[in-house]
C-alpha cells in the first residue's frame, strides 16, 4: 500500500523533541520509538492483568486493560488513516494511555485518590504520565522512556489546574485554554469508542445485562434489530458480536464524517492552528446523543450493578488498608519505594500500590494481613 502523505496539520515530526536528546532513529519515525519503548515496558506488561471492569480472577475472556489499550490503538489508527493524520502517534498515545491506572479499575483509582488527598491527590492520566517520564527504569542515560513531547501531551488527556501548573509545558494547554494535536483527540474519543462497546460486550458475556434490557439503549437496538433481520437463525453470541461489531463501525463512520465537516469549518492550516481550534475529532450532535444514552445505561445498570458493587466494595478494602499500612511502617515497602524524606513517602506508596495488578494486589494484602500467607 502507497505511503499517505499527511494532511498540513498533521503531527509530521517532533517539533517540541524528547526532554533528554537522542539521535534519530534509523529505519523508523520518532513516534515509532515511542510506540516501540511502550510495548517494551514493565508497565505496559502490567495491564495483563488490571481489569477494565471485571476483576482478573473472574473470567478469561474479559477485557483487560492491556486487550483495551490494544482495541483502542486499532480504532485510533483506523480513523487517522482515514483523516491522513499520523497513525504512529495515535498508536502510541493509544498505548500508553492507561499505564498509570490502579488495580481493579474505576474503584481502585477513586480510592487511591481518597487516600491520597491530602498529599495532592491521585489521577491515573497523571500517573500514565508519571510512569513515562520518571517510574520506567530500562536506559542507562535517563530515568522514565524519554517519549516525544506530542506522545507525552496525548497522554495527559486530562489534568486538574494544580497539577498542570506544575507540569511546565505539557501541561500549559490546560491552562491556556489550548487543545492538544487531532492525533491526540483521536486517541481520547477511540478510547470511549472502545470501552463503551466493549463493556457492553463483557455485560452480556458475564451475565449481568441482558439484551431485553439493551433493546430500550437506541444504537444497541437499531443495529441489533439489522443484524437479526438479516441472520434470523444467528446463534447468541454471534449475534452479539455483530451487533457491537456494527455500533463501533457505526461510530467511528459518524466521528470521521464530523471531524472532516469541523476541519472544513475551520480550517486549520498547521499544528498550530489545531491548538488554538476548539476541538475538532468529535460526534455529531445525534451520535453524541445516542452514545450518552449508551453510557447512562452502562452506569446504571453495569458499574452499578450489585456483583459489580461488591467487588468494587472489596477492592476499595483492599487499596485503602494497602495504603494505610504502608503509609504507618514504611519497613513494609519494597526498598525502592521507600522515600528518602518523609514528606514525599505517600506519593512513593501510590505509586508501588498504582503499578500493582489485580492479583499481586490481593496477593500482598493476603501476606499482610492473613495469618497463614508469607
Amino acid at each position: 500500500m502507497p505511503e499517505i502523505q499527511l494532511a498540513p496539520y498533521a503531527v509530521s515530526i517532533s517539533k517540541h523533541g524528547r526532554k533528554f536528546a537522542e539521535p534519530v532513529p534509523p529505519g523508523r519515525s520518532e513516534f515509532q520509538r515511542d510506540r516501540d519503548r511502550i510495548i517494551h515496558s514493565s508497565a505496559f506488561r502490567r495491564l495483563e492483568y488490571k481489569t477494565q471492569v471485571f476483576v482478573n480472577h473472574e473470567g478469561d475472556l474479559f477485557r483487560t486493560r492491556l486487550t483495551h489499550s490494544i482495541e483502542v490503538a486499532q480504532i485510533g489508527r483506523s480513523i487517522a488513516r482515514r483523516l491522513a493524520l499520523n497513525e504512529d502517534l495515535v498508536e502510541a498515545i493509544a498505548l500508553a494511555h492507561d499505564l498509570g491506572h490502579t488495580p481493579f479499575g474505576h474503584a481502585g483509582q477513586e480510592e487511591l485518590n481518597a487516600c491520597m488527598k491530602e498529599h495532592g491527590g491521585f489521577e491515573h492520566n497523571l500517573q500514565s504520565l508519571r510512569v513515562v517520564d520518571v517510574l520506567e527504569e530500562r536506559y542507562a542515560a535517563f530515568d522514565g522512556l524519554n517519549l516525544c513531547f506530542e506522545t507525552r501531551e496525548g497522554i495527559l488527556k486530562h489534568c486538574s489546574l494544580e497539577h498542570a501548573a506544575i507540569l511546565g509545558e505539557v501541561g500549559a494547554r490546560f491552562l491556556n485554554d489550548r487543545r492538544p494535536s487531532l492525533e491526540a483527540q483521536i486517541s481520547n474519543l477511540a478510547d470511549e469508542i472502545a470501552y463503551n462497546n466493549h463493556d457492553v460486550d463483557d455485560g452480556l458475556r458475564s451475565g449481568l445485562i441482558t439484551l431485553e434490557q439493551l433493546a430500550s439503549v437506541r444504537l444497541f437496538a437499531r443495529h441489533l434489530n439489522e443484524v437479526r433481520t438479516e441472520y434470523s437463525k444467528l446463534a447468541e453470541r454471534r449475534l452479539i458480536h455483530e451487533t457491537v461489531r456494527r455500533m463501533i463501525n457505526t461510530l467511528i463512520t459518524d466521528l470521521i464524517a464530523q471531524t472532516e465537516c469541523n476541519i472544513q469549518t475551520y480550517a486549520p492550516q498547521n499544528v498550530e492552528d489545531v491548538r488554538t481550534s476548539p476541538p475538532l475529532v468529535a460526534f455529531s450532535a445525534e451520535m453524541r446523543e445516542l452514545n450518552r444514552e449508551l453510557k447512562l445505561f452502562l452506569r446504571t445498570h453495569l458499574y452499578r450493578h450489585y456483583r459489580v458493587m461488591r467487588m468494587s466494595t472489596k477492592a476499595r478494602s483492599i487499596i485503602s488498608e494497602l495504603f494505610q499500612v504502608f503509609m504507618s511502617d514504611t519497613r513494609l515497602l519494597p526498598p525502592p519505594f521507600v522515600a528518602q524524606e518523609t514528606a514525599g513517602q505517600a506519593r512513593h506508596v501510590a505509586d508501588y500500590i498504582a503499578g500493582m495488578t489485580d492479583r499481586y494486589a490481593i496477593r500482598e494484602y493476603r501476606r499482610l494481613f492473613a495469618v497463614e500467607e508469607n
